[in-house]
């Protein structure tokens, strides 16, 4: 029998969502007692890491219409490879190490920009008001979520350094501290992780800069204090507990493009006429929903439509 090592892992190899799913319709049809014993055989959720209330407006880019999924199972349901490849062990792995990020954290603003600069994430709080902005989030393996997110959009951080006329793409680095973090080698994945965007895509308002969620700032495996939401891209884009953000003129690295680029393109749009290698991409369930539903194009959010007119959206995938 093969068994896998952390570092052969990808996307696919962990937690199959219909066990997880499935396990939970099981436990809500059996007697109290039997789910008791049951329960005292499996690892319990530990508890969420101290959050704060935030202040914010309604925005009137909220997606509407939409049954917010249960903040139960967006905390307890995470790809954040730093803490684990399988989906509950980032919630469990956070408390464990006491990954709890306070006032000392800065996010660095550098590269083709006028003004660089560090902001610690006060600063970054006081740049705009908090919106609320409920968006649909898609995971490219085929399972999402809705959640009403806290932050502004990305443009508003963006201007307050102003970028040069050489600044064509923004890249963007989260945390690595290896004393807390799992090493590359059991994350199976280089570390630190990093992402980046083209500056119109960034420059979208539907764009977020987020420090929160469900009315509180983010619990550290949804990616406090600061992470971006990038609603028609596919979950992986939107980098959680960013330290450094880079303009620069070249496209810039990307952790899953490059590590497997045949599967991860740079875009990563949401599009379900493009399917992954090894599946398709055309339906999704809604995390805590039994049926699926099929795929919208750019995540349903036809607004971004326009950045990516003439390209060819199966290349650029």
């Amino acid at each position: 029998m093969l068994i896998k090592q952390a570092a052969d892992l990808r996307y696919s190899d962990v937690t199959p969502k219909s066990l997880y799913l499935n396990r939970r319709k099981f436990l809500a049809g059996v007697p109290a007692a039997f789910v008791a014993g049951r329960e005292l055989l499996s690892p319990s959720r530990h508890a969420l890491a101290a959050t704060t209330k935030l202040e914010t407006v309604k925005s009137p880019l909220s997606t509407t219409g939409e049954k917010i999924t249960p903040y139960d199972d967006v905390t307890h349901y995470n790809n954040y490879y730093e803490f684990g490849t399988g989906k509950e062990e980032p919630a469990e792995l956070v408390k464990d190490r006491k990954f709890n990020p306070g006032s000392d954290w800065t996010v660095s603003i550098e590269g083709d920009v006028a003004k660089p600069r560090k902001f610690t994430v006060a600063e970054l709080l006081k740049l705009s008001p908090l919106e609320e902005r409920v968006y649909r989030h898609r995971c490219v393996e085929a399972w999402s979520i809705v959640v009403p997110w806290i932050g502004y959009s990305l443009s508003n951080l963006l201007k307050a350094v102003e970028p040069t006329s050489k600044a064509q793409f923004v890249a963007f680095e989260t945390l690595y501290d290896p004393k807390q973090m799992l090493s590359p080698f059991q994350a199976g994945i280089p570390l630190p992780y990093v992402e980046g965007l083209r500056m119109d895509e960034a420059n979208h308002p539907l764009a977020i800069l987020c420090f929160g969620m469900y009315g509180e700032t983010l619990p550290p495996q949804d990616g406090a204090p600061v992470r971006l939401v990038i609603p028609w891209k596919y979950g992986f884009k939107s980098i959680k507990s960013i330290t450094k953000i880079r303009l620069v003129a070249k496209q810039p690295a990307a952790t899953w493009n490059d590590y497997a680029p045949r599967e991860y393109g740079f875009y990563s749009n949401v599009n379900p006429n493009r399917d992954h290698p090894r599946w398709s991409q055309k339906e999704e369930r809604r995390l805590g929903e039994f049926f699926k539903r099929k795929t919208l194009m750019f995540n349903g959010y036809e607004q971004v439509a326009s950045l990516y007119s003439g390209m060819d959206l199966i290349k650029n995938y």
